[in-house]
């Protein structure tokens, strides 16, 4: 299925590759290449390519693209599942995903993907299987491998990889049994300049860190999963039961997972939590402009509004901003043109605001773009759709667990463009 898989950073560079069933040259990767010069963000390349004799798979995680090359029609969703569980066990083995730990750490890598793929089908996609065949990296264990020749790769199978039950291992025990779980939404929305939403929809995750020892049989349960559409779980979820009872019922994996995730289309659902209230303006005589930004919140059920930035992209006119912030400060960049307003906590009782001039190029002809803004904000214990988790029981085990259930709003990419008459609020985003 999958032939290679280039490893490629935030500037081009291809700093690894793997092949399975033969060497494919990395001028296949010239035609990826391409589309990313002409997609304006990193985000924007098309996921399936289709050149002459092959087709190139991508994702975007962590500023680094994950670049698989098929010589045979698949299904591409099933080619990028397997691009996030790759990218998802580097972060589970090295505490991050990047360019750096990938190359301190690749004969690991390497064999992560020897196991994770067989003659390019998957083949053990599991983190407490693969953590049985590969010990993960402690300084201790690197200068023994140093010394010794070893390697990291166990001399067993793992029980596991056997078992009806491939994603927990056998013998699982703790002194503190808990199971903690978070309920991350992030928010797309359109709303015109009256503040009227004109779309909105919802992205959510939940993420679950469970240490418990034994076999436990867990059962979740909300208090208003109707509104969740287009679910998807994780292997240990029986699907039967949430079909019938909208109850999550499962045996988990060891430590942390993605327990599912799931998007909320209901416009009426979705609660906007801030609003901005903008004027910039270039005038037609004189080489400056105004700018008057102001931020409030808006439906966030009593939570404060953290993490406030708001960042504007001026026209290439702009030389300078003469900004006076009543709230957090701001840097204007001459090379880029962005300015960058850094709030911080929202205070409801005293709105911030950034007004001041913009000083433009002598001579140079009014501005005709309207600067668009990006919003970043994150509120903690609100899940912005209103879902809540009811209760969580356990079966099969005797003691009694610790639980707990956090929720989080934020928007990855909330962005503002006004136009002559509308203003569009799009919020994207990515666990």
């Amino acid at each position: 299925m999958i032939n290679s898989l280039f490893l490629i950073n935030h500037s081009g560079d291809i700093f690894l590759e793997k092949h399975w069933k033969s060497v494919i040259s990395r001028s296949v990767c010239d035609y990826f290449f391409e589309a990313k010069e002409k997609a304006v963000e990193p985000e924007n390349v098309p996921p399936v390519l289709q050149t002459p004799h092959h087709y190139l798979i991508s994702i975007y995680r962590d500023k680094l693209f994950f670049l698989s090359v098929i010589q045979t029609e698949v299904p591409p969703l099933f080619v990028i599942e397997f691009l996030h569980r790759v990218a998802e066990m580097f972060q589970d083995y090295f505490g991050e995903c990047s360019e750096m730990v990938i190359k301190d750490n690749v004969v690991i890598v390497y064999e992560l993907l020897e196991e994770m793929l067989d003659n390019g089908f998957p083949l053990a996609t599991e983190s407490n299987v693969l953590k049985e065949m590969i010990r993960p990296p402690t300084i201790l264990r690197s200068v023994v491998n140093t010394l010794t020749g070893s390697s990291n790769v166990g001399e067993t199978l793992p029980t596991g990889q056997l078992s009806t039950i491939p994603w927990r291992r056998a013998g699982v025990k703790y002194t503190n049994n808990e199971a903690y779980f978070d309920v991350i939404e992030e928010i797309d929305a359109i709303l015109d300049k009256s503040g009227t939403t004109v779309f909105a929809e919802i992205q959510g995750v939940i993420e679950a860190c469970v240490k418990l020892s034994g076999m436990p049989d867990l059962t979740l349960s909300f208090m208003n999963p109707r509104l969740l559409d287009d679910v998807s779980f994780h292997p240990c979820v029986r699907f039967k039961r949430w079909e019938s009872e909208r109850v999550l019922s499962f045996i988990p994996p060891d430590g942390n997972f993605t327990l599912m995730t799931y998007h909320v289309s209901a416009q009426n659902l979705v609660a906007i939590p801030v609003y901005v209230k903008q004027n910039i303006s270039f005038f037609e005589s004189g080489s400056c402009g105004r700018l008057d930004l102001t931020v409030g919140p808006k439906q966030t059920m009593g939570k404060t509004v953290e993490g406030m930035m708001i960042t504007v992209h001026m026209p290439k006119a702009v030389l300078s901003a003469n900004l006076t912030a009543t709230q957090g400060t701001y840097t204007y960049d001459l090379a880029t043109k962005v300015l960058v307003w850094d709030i911080g906590k929202l205070n409801p009782q005293k709105l911030p605001n950034l007004r001041g001039s913009l000083s433009l190029q002598s001579g140079a002809p009014k501005p005709e773009e309207n600067p668009s803004l990006n919003i970043d904000l994150k509120i903690q214990q609100l899940a912005i759709s209103g879902l809540k988790v009811n209760r969580l029981d356990m079966y099969g085990e005797k003691y009694k667990p610790f639980k707990g259930v956090k929720y989080v709003t934020k928007a990855g990419k909330f962005q503002v463009i006004r136009h002559d008459w509308t203003v569009f609020l799009a919020c994207k985003g990515k666990p």
